[in-house]
């Protein structure tokens, strides 16, 4: 009889420790999941912030060679203004 409740208990405190090690890999494993969630959510955010960088710069690209772009980027990169263009300076800045 000793030896029937022996191994119930043995086999009790097996599942017992099998059923805690599983769920502990669970856990584990659903930590990783969400994880990856979040770095595949960091990475589709980059991948939109990076097309849409791609879609400005193919719309410069198309108007590099405008007149209107290049006195653009004259007045505000390089400070040249057209002969006789009247040029205001606001002091405050």
């Amino acid at each position: 009889m000793k030896k029937n409740k022996l191994k119930s208990l043995i086999k009790f405190i097996l599942i017992i420790g099998i059923s805690l090690y599983i769920i502990s890999i669970l856990i584990s494993q659903q930590k990783d999941l969400n994880s990856y969630a979040r770095e595949q959510e960091y990475i589709t955010e980059q991948i939109q912030e990076k097309q849409e960088e791609r879609e400005e710069l193919a719309k410069i690209k198309e108007n590099v060679n405008s007149p209107e772009y290049i006195e653009e980027v004259a007045r505000e990169k390089l400070n040249m203004y057209l002969p006789n263009e009247r040029v205001y300076v606001d002091v405050n800045k």
